[in-house]
């Protein structure tokens, strides 16, 4: 666990299935810190606009969803038997519906909305306020905290992380095809460093991490020994 002296804010940016979560959760346990999944956040955003009535037929309707932003309260609960925190709306727990290809087919649409990324950037700030945090997104170190003292940029080829998500989602039971799945996520590539609010791109001072062909394992001790080298500094 860090010295809670030297706690920093560790921000995890990159393309989405790039085990971007995953790994953060991972880190934040090793370091006895903070995890907050930001993604989750607009996928949550994405499923209450879904379930009222704001997205129909893959089409979004960008002012139901910003009128809908009133209603919408975020929070974050520590579940011990994942070992990790799960997000709800409303008080609703909604972690595993907020995971669906419906979901993720609509997201990137959503998340570029001026308003609703303004909302959940004001949000994540006051989350971190206190430091010793592991935030994961797609515009952490270059707008939520551009300042944060470790940055993260993950990426991967499209197809091994295609596949990584076609895995996750058949283990749940869901029926879906790897093509759908590779196609949903070279087009989420497209939308989100197209959108012209945020998008994505890698700060100037981000550390690349490409984990196409690393282990777990392997991507932790990577992410020591370039932490160590940043607490020393």
């Amino acid at each position: 666990m860090s010295d809670t002296k030297h706690k920093i804010i560790i921000a995890v940016d990159g393309f989405s299935s790039c085990g971007k979560s995953t790994f953060a959760k991972a880190i934040a346990a090793r370091l006895g810190y903070i995890f907050i999944d930001t993604g989750a956040m607009y996928r949550a955003v994405t499923l209450y606009a879904l379930e009222h009535g704001a997205i129909r037929s893959g089409m979004v309707d960008e002012e139901a969803v910003v009128r809908l932003l009133a209603e919408i309260t975020i929070t974050f609960r520590f579940n011990p038997d994942r070992g990790a925190s799960d997000i709800y709306v409303n008080g609703n727990l909604v972690e595993g519906k907020i995971r669906t290809i419906e979901v993720s087919n609509c997201v990137s649409r959503v998340s570029a909305i001026p308003d609703v990324r303004s909302k959940l950037v004001a949000m994540q700030q006051e989350m971190g306020r206190r430091r010793g945090v592991v935030m994961d997104g797609r515009d952490i170190g270059t707008v939520v905290f551009p300042d944060a003292e470790l940055k993260l940029f993950m990426t991967a080829d499209p197809a091994v992380r295609a596949q990584r998500r076609y895995d996750e989602l058949t283990a749940k039971g869901e029926q879906v095809s790897l093509e759908e799945i590779e196609r949903n996520v070279r087009e989420r590539d497209k939308a989100d460093m197209s959108r012209t609010i945020s998008p994505l791109r890698q700060a100037d001072d981000a550390i690349v991490l490409d984990n196409s062909h690393m282990t777990v394992a392997e991507q932790m001790a990577w992410f020591m020994e370039k932490f160590e080298e940043r607490l020393a500094q």
